[in-house]
Order: structure tokens, then sequence, then C-alpha cells
């Protein structure tokens, strides 16, 4: 019967989260250089063991990487979105190591207390939103993203990330350590538009071992969040 329970967990792991509230999303903004980010990624690492209520994201940016060391899981297109949240969330500048959470609330990254705090706050906030399906499936060479209907507009974000990496880090600030990270985001993607009106399409697999559908309106603020079984 094992077999039969385990398959049939993936298949419901992947239908629609009909009244179902979505996880929020935690992103840590870090780089390998950084010699104030491993606090911040343990701290992540244990919201990621601690908090089923929650989705953990690593994101690498690239402005580290003249000092010494180059950080294999950097991208323009994470320092891009951090850029982003500086400007709606009005913050005047960018730092690491940085949470956002929902898209709607930051702290510095190693606060354990703030982050705490900041988290408290978007669950609170998100409690009377209304809720939209989702739901993400995953094939041999593409995804099958679904959105429900609901009011608003919102883009439409695949994030594909790996479970865990260890890093032993030759130069910048964290020369001689070996860094263990979760949740590493190794892509970040458009995937189109949501209107308010239910929509189903395919998409293209970005790289990485594990992927999630973020609906985030362009506020920042995170609508849903979906990860695939």
């Amino acid at each position: 019967m094992k077999p039969i329970i385990i398959a049939l967990s993936l298949l419901v792991a992947g239908l629609p989260q009909h009244g179902q509230a979505s996880p929020l999303v935690v992103e840590l903004f870090t780089s390998q250089s950084c010699s104030s980010c491993p606090p911040a990624d343990a701290l992540l690492s244990r919201l990621k063991q601690t908090r089923p209520d929650l989705l953990v994201l690593d994101f690498h940016v690239d402005y580290w990487n003249n000092l010494g060391w180059r950080d294999p899981f950097s991208s323009t297109a994470t320092t891009a979105r951090q850029y982003w949240y500086d400007r709606t969330l009005h913050l005047g500048e960018v730092y690491t190591p940085q949470m956002v959470i929902g898209g709607g609330h930051e702290a510095i990254g190693s606060d354990t207390a703030s982050v705490k705090s900041a988290i408290d706050t978007e669950l609170e906030a998100s409690s009377g939103r209304p809720i939209i399906d989702v739901s993400l499936a995953r094939h041999d060479d593409h995804l099958t993203l679904s959105v429900g209907s609901g009011r608003g507009t919102a883009r439409l974000w695949l994030v594909g990330f790996d479970d865990h990496h260890r890093t032993s880090v030759a130069g910048g600030e964290n020369g001689g350590r070996n860094l263990d990270e979760v949740n590493v985001v190794r892509a970040i993607v458009p995937a189109g538009s949501w209107v308010g009106q239910g929509l189903t399409r395919d998409a293209a697999l970005p790289p990485g071992e594990q992927f999630v559908l973020l609906v985030q309106q362009d506020d920042g603020l995170i609508l849903a969040a979906v990860k695939a079984p």
C-alpha cells in the first residue's frame, strides 16, 4: 500500500489549493562574499526546518563579486529583484543580508527578533485577504501553472531552486569557510501576467531542482505561492 499512498500524496500536492492559504514567502538576499550573511543563512535554514507555513528562498546578489570571490549562485536577475524591492518598499538602499517577507515587509536577515516580528506582521495582514487558488505541476520537460479567478492584477514568476548547497569559499570576506545554504535560487523568470481571470498555461523548466510559482502585485505584495511536488 505504501507506493499507492505516496503516489496519491504527490497527486494531491499538485492540485489547486482550494480554500487553502498559500505559504508566506520569505526571501533572503545574500552573498557568499558577505561576512554578515552566514548567520542569516543559518536563520533561513531554521525557518525552513521549523516553519511549514513559510516558503523560504535564498537569492544571491552579484554586487559582492569583485571582492575576491565570485558567488557561483549570484545573478543579475537576483540583484534586479532586490533593487525592485528597494523601490516598492521605499527603502533608499540595498544591503545584505536582507529578508523580504511576503513582498511587503523587510528586516535585517540575521536579526531573528526583527525577522520574526515581520513574519508575524505579514501573517496577520494576509489573514483577511481573499485566497487565490494556484497550482504548479511538473512534467518531464515543462511546467503547467494554474491561477484561479480573483480581484486585481499581478505578475507571474517561476523560481527554480536547489534544496541545499555546501560551498568551500576560497576568497572574499568568508574565504576559508564552508557555507551551508538551503533553497538556493538558480533562476527567476517571468511567466506572464494575471488580470483576475482564471488561467492555465505551460512554461519551460527554469534551472533548478525544485520550482515555485509566485503571483505578485506590482507593489511587491505576493498574493499566492505554490511549489511543484
